[in-house]
């Protein structure tokens, strides 16, 4: 009976050294590695402030506005006409491609969700569009909240 009592104690004390020096290594591998990955993603042309321009020529970008309400426009001139179903977005941005084939610029109210902005982004992408350039539509006078202060 001693000796069995011997065995268990000697079992009862397990050694985790080993294993946290793996662990170590592991982080550090890790921690190299990491900022070496390359994440594919949209490229998008910023806006930048500057001096206006008169453009004689009519651009050769597709152009699609985002109300407040998140509703999508084939323009930036908010009208009934002009508003396309998010469902048929991706066929539009396709067939504009032949006509426009320098890409798509997204007008987006200040009140419009993110969401919104994301999904448009995400369908021209799929629709082969590979420059994006996210713009600001000047908020509507009636739309503006008064100042607190």
């Amino acid at each position: 009976m001693a000796g069995s009592r011997i065995q268990r104690e000697i079992f009862a004390e397990i050694n985790i050294t080993p294993l946290t020096d793996i662990f170590l290594v592991l982080l550090i591998i890790m921690m190299v590695v990491a900022p070496m990955l390359d994440y594919p993603g949209l490229k998008l042309a910023v806006p930048s402030v500057g001096p206006s321009v008169d453009v004689t020529e009519e651009p050769k970008t597709q152009t699609v506005a985002i109300a407040a309400n998140d509703t999508l426009y084939s323009t930036t001139e908010l009208t009934p006409d002009s508003v396309i179903p998010l469902m048929t977005l991706g066929s539009t941005l396709r067939q504009g491609l032949t006509e426009k084939p320098e890409g798509l610029v997204i007008s987006v109210h200040p009140k419009a969700s993110h969401g919104a902005m994301t999904r448009v982004m995400d369908i021209a992408q799929g629709a082969g569009i590979e420059k994006i350039a996210v713009t600001s539509l000047p908020a509507m006078d009636d739309e503006l909240e008064p100042d607190p202060f």
